[in-house]
Order: structure tokens, then sequence, then C-alpha cells
């Protein structure tokens, strides 16, 4: 049966039940719940529905953007950390994914787009393997750009966390319980609101946007998906001087969206207190995986080796996310 390909058509329900049951790599972040905090509207939605007879097989999380040489950019996805290509177990063969690439290419250019860009989910959040994805993707002549992923397996960590941190961590740690911080949740609008003024003076200092507003984060966090999206705090008194937002997938992996903490009170090593206890949280709740996010910029050319050596103080492992490029 010849695969269909065709805009999403609005059922959110099918979508959303695609992504988090019948795919191998689909995770919360390409929900449509998910991408409609965004209360703006910022984004002209091109995702694609690939149907086998009445089935999604496969769907491709991605809005239009127009790029710095005015080509139009079939970008998958500009509102969420990845987009890419999502399949099920029913196309998952290499006819079956070839005939997918052909598909989806030719309907893009039928549709006037210039440029493709994917960034694929990592092999971390997947349920199933895909390489057979990064395959076709190499054989259709895109260009993969990679960054480095750091993670903590935490089956090594069950037994004694401190002893898979470096001398120096553990110093750092032991040094922040003399200091009267507290971790807790967080729990209220004005405690996230606490937060956010953390994380603006944090990436003020640092030069970098800040991709959600007040308003987004405190509905994700609060409303829209309290059981996946968590928010936890360091406080010095009912100062909050750090702070996490962390990204729960499924039942193995706590990522950590944001860290920040206030440069008036690095003395008393908050980030690293505040790590710490993310980890005994992440073991507590059962996790497999505790993943930090990318030290890289510029699609991967540039390492911060000041916060991989931050990160790799706690023990931590590497993977890869991709990207891939082509033009039409």
């Amino acid at each position: 049966m010849a695969l269909e390909i065709g805009y999403y058509d609005g059922n959110s329900r099918e979508w959303d039940d695609f992504m988090l049951r019948s795919s191998r790599n689909g995770t919360f972040l390409q929900t449509r719940q998910f991408i409609d905090y965004h209360q703006n509207q910022r984004f002209v939605d091109r995702s694609l529905c690939i149907r086998s007879g009445q089935e999604l097989a496969a769907a491709v999380f991605g809005c239009e953007w127009q790029d710095e040489e005015g080509r139009r950019v079939f970008y998958g996805h500009r509102g969420t950390t990845y987009g890419g290509i999502t399949v099920s177990d029913q196309i998952y063969t290499a006819t079956r994914t070839n005939e997918l690439f052909e598909t989806m290419e030719a309907f893009l250019r039928t549709e006037g787009f210039d440029r493709v860009y994917l960034r694929m989910v990592p092999t971390l959040y997947q349920r199933r393997n895909t390489d057979l994805l990064d395959y076709f993707l190499y054989k259709n002549g895109y260009t993969c750009f990679s960054e480095l992923n750091y993670y903590l397996p935490l089956e090594r960590y069950r037994q004694d966390p401190l002893s898979q941190f470096s001398s120096g961590k553990r110093r750092d740690y032991r040094y922040s319980l003399k200091n009267g911080l507290t971790f807790r949740k967080l729990e209220t609008e004005e405690e996230i609101a606490a937060f956010y003024q953390v994380l603006l003076k944090n990436h003020e200092k640092l030069g970098v946007p800040t991709i959600h507003s007040l308003p987004e984060l405190q509905d994700l966090v609060l409303r829209r998906f309290p059981d996946r999206i968590y928010g936890y705090g360091v406080y010095l008194g009912e100062i909050m001087i750090a702070g996490s937002v962390i990204f729960r997938f499924g039942d193995r992996v706590w990522h950590t969206q944001y860290l920040a903490s206030d440069e008036d009170y690095l003395k008393l090593y908050p980030m690293d207190f505040l790590i710490a206890n993310l980890i005994f949280s992440a073991l507590e709740a059962g996790m497999d995986l505790f993943t930090f996010g990318i030290c890289t910029e510029d699609q991967g050319r540039y390492l911060n080796l000041g916060l991989s050596r931050f990160k790799e103080g706690f023990g931590t492992e590497f993977g890869i996310n991709r990207s891939y490029e082509k033009l039409l």
C-alpha cells in the first residue's frame, strides 16, 4: 500500500497518541499539547502526516521558516528542542523507509520549499532504535551536524552517588552543605516567577535569549504537564539562589532543560547542591538516565570546555544529538 502524505489535519488526539504510544521515537515534546503552549502562535505549523491506508504510519513535526538568504525552509522544529521524523513499526523497513523519504521530499518540493532542516530525536530519549532513519538521511545526501550530549547512567549511582563524582565535585558539594541551603520542588506561580528571575539574570550575563516567557513556563510546569515537567529551587532562607526545570521522558529519563544560579551567591556552591539533589531525586523516582543536554554551539562546531568540565565532574558519559540539512 502506497504511502500518502499531507499536512497535519488538526486531529490532536490522533497525533499525540501516535507520538506517545505508536511511534518508536516520539516524545511529549512533539505532541500538540506541548507545542500549543506558544501563546502568540509564533510559528507557522507545517507538520506532516504520512499514512498507510487510514493509519498514521509516520509524522514529521515541523514549521515554516525563512532563512537569512530568503529561502523557504521546512524546519523540524523551531518551537521545541527537536522535531524530525517519527516512525512506527508498521513502516520501519528499508523498503518502506526509502518510500517515506521519496514521498516526503517530493511533497516538500511541490509545496515550494527550498531547504529541509531536521533536528532528530536523540537516541537517549527514544523507546526503540531508529538508526535506519540516520542511514537514509545519509543515503539521501543530508549534511549531518552533531552536538555533544552529556548524561549520567544512574545504575552506577544507586549504591553511593557521591562516589561517581570527581574529588573536586565531592568537596564542593560537601562545602555547600555547610551553608544552610535547602532544596524543594516549585509548586506555585510565585515560585516559578522567582526561578524565572534567576534564569533571566543568568541568561543576561551569558548574552543568550530566554526561550519561554514567564506565563508559558508557569503553564508548562503547573498546568499543561505537571506529571512530565517539574521545577526545583535552591534557597538560602526564603531567597531562591538556583533552580532547574526538569523534563521527564517516560519512566526512564530526567533531563535538565534549564539550570540557573544567581552569581551573587556562587561562593555557596548552589549549583553543585542543586545538581546533586536533582540526581538524588531522579534516583528516588527510579529513573535510568539523567541528561544534562549539550555543551556545544554553532551546530556543534564550538565546545564550551568550561561547561564541559563542570558537567564531567558529576561522572558524565556522552551521546550525540544529530541534526540534518538538505537543499531541495
